[in-house]
């Protein structure tokens, strides 16, 4: 067997391999990459890109097929659906040729092929050809897709959302199941192709909405366009044919099968941490197996481990996982000089339609320890001008506001072009900024983005009446 001796080793190519690669690289240390399967980033090859695309064909099939409000009548529109399928395939291969330029371009010392298992906590072997020796160690393993045990081997029909963008044409009907940011996505867009969809959930969530007036408000508006069974679990599934015979059972127990040419397991992802040896490394381990690790530096406890990206759980976004990199990579170039890295405001996005976006601290954190200390303001998106110019004007936002300081703390939304609103407040929490301040800005008409000034001044509302209660805390937010 081979021996490598290195100052850092890191474990997975992806969009936080990478970084942390280039940031250890550049603080002087020797690095190893390691990687088990294709180069190219969960985002690019599976992920973002490729979901993008299929969105954008559904989005143009809808504009042509809802125009008539307008007084704007198109002809017949025809899907197809092997073009379709043949476009997004092409264009992720581009995606995904520009990532594997980077990791061509690196070095072939400074890579090895192969997958990596922990043998102590400073060694690692590869397969069965190298085993290496670093002063520390970069978990970026990445996730795969949630599989659900009562689907397993099943048959052909069952397939999760990295299989989707391996499909030469769009099928006939889809079962999806969850309503993450994930199922919704690639859910509306299936049915917006004309492909018969249902999404199951086994609660009641929507994305990444912890707001309980956002989360009905989406509930609402997104069953008026999508066939969505909530509160129902997945009993089995039997291969018949080309085809899947569902079976589930709702919330009073009554079961139901019902024939698709595919399954869609799109409960979310698993970090990739249960077969790389942890448990010989001496870490302290979370229940769902991770590390316990520093959010601001990535270190695994006080030790020479670092775990950046997806792995970690912690935000798995593309443009999270590059920060969690850079500050592991950095981290383990210089340690044991270990310091906090740059974090951002949080911001994430599911690009339905409409979308729907949370940003900085969410409702579920704020209520945290039971007492209140903020305030909500609101607006519906249902008579906003810019909003029903377009026919768009569905959905809420909502904004929280801190008592006392008037910070502006975060918000949850679902409603027109909210990944852009989202992006404008998510600098404002990072800035700090108070209610007032924000409210200075300027704001173009007619623009969606009256409907923040709108809610932003019902939060500074409801904040100075919080400010004159005896104890702001136990005020109802919002009123």
């Amino acid at each position: 067997m081979n021996k490598l001796d290195v100052d850092v080793a890191i474990i997975g190519t992806g969009t936080a391999g990478m970084t942390a690669y280039r940031a250890a690289k550049a603080q002087g240390a020797s690095v190893v990459l390691i990687e088990s399967g294709p180069y190219g980033t969960t985002c690019a090859r599976v992920g973002c890109m490729p979901s993008k695309l299929l969105i954008a064909a559904a989005e143009a099939a809808h504009v042509m097929q809802s125009s008539a409000p307008f007084g704007v009548h198109a002809g017949e529109v025809r899907i197809d659906g092997r073009a379709v399928m043949d476009r997004v395939k092409r264009e992720r291969d581009r995606f995904v040729g520009f990532v594997v330029e980077g990791v061509d371009a690196t070095p072939d010392t400074d890579k090895l092929r192969g997958h990596a298992r922990f043998t102590g906590p400073r060694t690692l072997v590869v397969d069965d050809h190298t085993e290496v020796c670093a002063g520390r160690i970069v978990i970026a393993t990445g996730s795969t897709p949630t599989r659900l045990p009562q689907l397993e081997n099943v048959g052909p029909g069952i397939v999760t959302s990295d299989d989707v963008f391996y499909w030469d044409e769009l099928p006939r009907s889809v079962a999806v199941i969850g309503t993450g940011v994930i199922g919704l996505e690639l859910g509306q867009a299936l049915s917006r192709l004309g492909v018969r969809t249902r999404l199951i959930a086994r609660g009641g969530s929507i994305a990444q909405i912890t707001d309980p007036e956002v989360l009905r408000a989406a509930s609402r508006v997104l069953n008026e366009e999508l066939d969505i069974q909530f509160q129902t679990e997945v009993v089995g599934a039997v291969q018949d044919g080309d085809e899947v015979a569902l079976t589930v059972r709702d919330a009073l127990g009554k079961e139901s099968t019902e024939r698709f040419q595919f399954v869609l397991m799109a409960a979310g992802r698993r970090p990739n941490v249960h077969d790389i040896g942890l448990e010989h490394t001496g870490l302290e381990r979370g229940p769902d197996g991770i590390p316990h690790f520093d959010t601001r530096t990535m270190q695994c406890g006080n030790s020479h481990i670092f775990i950046a990206g997806d792995a970690n759980n912690e935000r798995p976004l593309l443009h999270d996982a590059a920060d969690h990199g850079k500050i592991a990579g950095d981290n383990a170039g210089r340690y044991p000089d270990v310091r906090p890295g740059l974090r951002r405001a949080a911001i994430s996005v599911a690009f339905t339609e409409p979308n729907i976006a949370t940003l900085g601290a969410n409702y579920r954190s704020l209520c945290a320890g039971g007492k209140r200390k903020f305030a909500i303001g609101m607006v519906s998106f249902a008579n906003q001008g810019r909003s029903r110019v377009m026919l768009q004007n569905k959905g809420m936002l909502r904004v929280y506001g801190e008592y006392g300081t008037r910070q502006f703390l975060g918000a949850e939304m679902i409603g027109p072009r909210a990944e852009h609103l989202a992006h404008t407040l998510s600098w404002a929490v990072q800035l700090c900024m108070t209610v007032d301040q924000m409210l200075e800005m300027p704001f173009y008409h007619p623009v969606i983005e009256e409907g923040v000034r709108t809610a932003l001044r019902d939060l500074a509302s409801n904040l100075t009446k919080g400010e004159g209660e005896t104890d702001a805390a136990d005020t109802e937010p919002g009123t």
